[in-house]
């Protein structure tokens, strides 16, 4: 009779165990992805499910963005420049059963991906293009991600670089290029109005040669200019022709 209770116990405990684990809640952002003895078998959800205990398993998928961190990365630009780079991903599940089945663990899948494509990217391009082409950069990344992880049932919805690093030397170097290069301009803008002045003074020129009065009124007038100036004595030599052309 004992046994016969003690037997009966352990069935209904059983019983309850098996009633209970039959039950699965799933909220509005989950899936479950469901296994018949190791096959797939569909995916449920949201809301309340049935699982038939030992002969179906369930694995539940996050559907919400994921926001992931990509690790600093030590990329040399196409021209020959150290950097460090990090960037942030954006990216969610849109196919549940490929997130499960295609790869072993989509999270750490996408997260070396990231950084395998950043590095080879950003290689690609010269140190100036990383400093003032983010944006497009931004796009390349997020496209080449996006195109490789779609067998994984994974949309990358954004992807932004946040800093790229130089070391001191490097950071050095660029100071000295920026101010050789302000000085260039500099030289330029000064020999562009050098130019200009001396065409001004050819173009007088030219109009004073066929004029011997009006040179001799601008002598004059340079004489008078000097005078003005009493700081100091002056020998300002008069050639004699001066006043001979300037007689009626």
């Amino acid at each position: 009779m004992f046994d016969a209770q003690y037997f009966g116990g352990v069935v209904v405990i059983i019983a309850i165990a098996l009633a209970t684990s039959m039950f699965r809640v799933l909220r509005e952002y989950e899936r479950g992805v469901i296994f018949m003895l190791g096959r797939f078998y569909k995916v449920k959800g949201p809301g309340l499910i049935i699982i038939i205990p030992v002969l179906q398993q369930m694995v539940r998928v996050d559907l919400r963005t994921v926001v992931m961190d990509v690790p600093t990365q030590d990329v040399i630009s196409r021209d020959n420049v150290s950097v460090q780079v990090n960037a942030v991903l954006y990216f969610r599940v849109v196919d549940p059963e490929r997130a499960i089945i295609q790869v072993e663990n989509f999270l750490e899948a996408t997260s070396q991906l990231s950084q395998t494509t950043l590095r080879s990217v950003l290689g690609q391009h010269e140190l100036d293009d990383m400093l003032a082409e983010r944006e497009r950069l931004n796009a390349d990344i997020q496209t080449i991600l996006d195109k490789q992880t779609a067998a994984w049932g994974i949309k990358v919805a954004n992807v932004e670089i946040k800093h790229v690093d130089l070391n001191e030397t490097m950071v050095r170097a660029l100071a000295k290029q920026a101010e050789a290069e302000r000085e260039r301009r500099a030289k330029v803008i000064h020999a562009i109005g050098e130019a200009e002045a001396a065409e001004k003074l050819a173009e007088a020129a030219r109009v004073l040669s066929g004029q011997d009065q009006a040179v001799q009124l601008r002598y004059l007038q340079t004489l008078v200019e000097i005078a003005g100036d009493k700081s100091s004595t002056i020998v300002f030599p008069v050639p004699i022709d001066v006043f001979a052309k300037l007689k009626v």
